[in-house]
This record gives structure tokens, sequence and C-alpha cells, in this order.
């Protein structure tokens, strides 16, 4: 079975993505011998949140996801971040390609949350690899890549703002129920408002600075995306 191994050597913000997508550069390696037809890639992204330190308002920002920082040390587990497939073009030896990563700005999703959390550094990512390799001289031999190839990347979180900003610039990102936009949408028909900002700023206007208290909020949706504790099958 051809030996591969795999390193990542950098990530860049897709500024043409329809959508929020990070790009993340691989490094490919068979051995020098083997020919390599193809590869069908597929990838797992991971956080892997214990592997760094956190300044206070980071940790603050962190609560909903791990609770209190006296409870880290059993509620800091992995989480799941995307996962992802790719077909690498033929090569001999080493290959570098680009592995398109999509991404969300809803922040009730664990993933989000947490890179929207992280004021500076970077954020410690582990990419596992698995799928199926078309090799040989002459004609094609399948042979599976080996489940235990992966790959540690420590992701600045400089560029998740970057790419972010890119497709959301100065603005947040905000799910309501659909009873609640329906009640907004009819309220900004009713004033012919030209935006939402507008609505909500009129909203904001009219309750005063004696505004009465708001209702008790309900329980904050939990993260979407679960803690990730082992591999997923194909």
């Amino acid at each position: 079975m051809t030996e591969f191994s795999f390193a990542c050597t950098g990530v860049r913000a897709d500024r043409y993505a329809a959508g929020p997508t990070l790009v993340f550069r691989l490094r490919i390696t068979a051995a020098p011998e083997v020919r390599v037809h193809a590869v069908a890639l597929r990838c797992q992204l991971r956080i892997e949140p214990a592997r760094r330190g956190y300044r206070p308002d980071e940790a603050e920002a962190l609560g909903d996801l791990f609770g209190e920082r006296a409870r880290w040390g059993s509620s800091m587990l992995p989480v799941q971040f995307a996962q992802v497939s790719l077909v690498v073009p033929g090569f001999t030896g080493t290959t570098e390609v680009d592995l398109p990563v999509p991404c969300t700005y809803d922040l009730d999703v664990a993933p989000t949350r947490y890179f929207h959390a992280l004021a500076e550094g970077e954020a410690p990512l582990l990419m596992l690899f698995s799928g199926t390799a078309f090799t040989g001289p002459g004609g094609f031999q399948v042979e599976p890549v080996p489940w235990d190839r992966e790959a540690s990347f420590r992701m600045p979180a400089a560029v998740w703002r970057e790419m972010i900003d890119q497709h959301f610039p100065g603005c947040g990102w905000l799910r309501l129920p659909q009873s609640t936009m329906d009640a907004l949408l009819a309220f900004r028909s009713l004033r012919a408002l030209p935006s939402w900002e507008a609505a909500v700023a009129a909203l904001l206007e009219s309750a005063g600075p004696a505004a009465a208290p708001a209702p008790a909020p309900t329980a904050a949706p939990t993260p979407t995306a679960p803690p990730a504790l082992e591999r997923t099958a194909p």
C-alpha cells in the first residue's frame, strides 16, 4: 500500500467565493517511485481548543461553549469544524493543492462561535484524511488512503476575520424565529422603512431610555456542531 503523508502549509480567505470560504494549501507526498493517477480525498477538520491559551475576554466569550474556565479540563473537547472532499490530480512524488472549506457566520454554530471569540493568536486545527488513491505505473491500482493520516495546523485568527469582513463588512448576524421575522416585516412595511436596520432603529427609538424590562429570554440554542471524539465514517 502506498505511503501518503500530508501537511498544511497555509490558509487564505477566498475573496472571489460566493460565500465565506477558507482555502487551505495542502502538500501531499507519496513514495518517489509511485505514480499517482488521482486521489479521491476526504478531509475532516477539527478545532482542538485545549491546545492554546486564552485572554480573559476570550474566555468570557467562550463561556457558553465550554462553561467556566475552572471546568475546561473536562469540558473543552475537540469540535468538528468541517468535512470536505477533493479530487487531487495525478502526480509523482509531491504535489500541492488547494482545499476550499465553505464557512458560515451563524453564531449559533459552535465553530463560528469559537472563531468569533478569538481576539488574537491562532486557532489550533487537526486535519484527518481518508479516501481512495488510484496508482500504478501503467494501469490503475485502487487502494485506500490510510485512516491514520493527519496534519496539525494553526490558523491565524486574522484570516477568519478577513474572510468574514469580505462578505459581512462591519455587520453582525442574527437568527430569529419565523414568527418574530413576520412581525418585524409587518412593522417595517407599516412604517415604509427602507431597511432592516431602519426597522430595528425605529423600535429602539420607540422603546426609549425608560422602556419596560424585556421578557426573560428563552434558553440559548446549543451549538449545532457537537464535540468531535472520533473519526466520522466516510
